[in-house]
């Protein structure tokens, strides 16, 4: 029961990762992003994939570890669960990202990462914890 509970979390965070991420970055902000200058043009959207894949699994760890014991309410801990998921990958993939590359606007970077980021953890955090609803209630703890 654990395992689906677990490949559910992980389900959690990449789908909704993966759709928003190609929508936002590929459709709906292509040109902000080109104007921005940071990305290349053939994207290698399976290296995309498997970076979300290997984050997605530490974070459905991090959320069955950390936050599915606490017990509570779902959708206070699935929203504590997204700042903290917000303010960690924030730090990797928009403060690292617009200190290392070039582009040709940081405040126009971290404004549009910061609003995916936003936007990825709302729907990110609350699914999470769906989808390890009663975990810390049903599952028997580990010695």
């Amino acid at each position: 029961m654990m395992m689906r509970r677990f490949g559910l979390g992980v389900l959690a965070y990449l789908a909704p990762t993966f759709a928003l991420g190609f929508v936002w970055h590929l459709i709906l902000f292509t040109g902000y992003y080109e104007s921005l200058a940071i990305y290349r043009k053939d994207v290698i959207l399976p290296f995309g994939f498997l970076s979300m894949l290997i984050q997605a699994t530490l974070f459905a760890w991090i959320y069955l570890k950390a936050f599915a014991p606490g017990g509570g309410a779902l959708l206070p801990r699935g929203l504590v669960y997204a700042v903290f998921g917000a303010v960690l990958s924030w730090s990797f993939t928009t403060i690292a990202v617009a200190a290392k590359n070039v582009m040709t606007s940081v405040p126009d970077y971290l404004v549009i990462e910061t609003a995916f980021t936003a936007v990825q953890w709302a729907i990110v955090g609350p699914l999470t914890a769906l989808a390890f609803a009663g975990a810390a209630r049903k599952e028997p703890a580990a010695a």
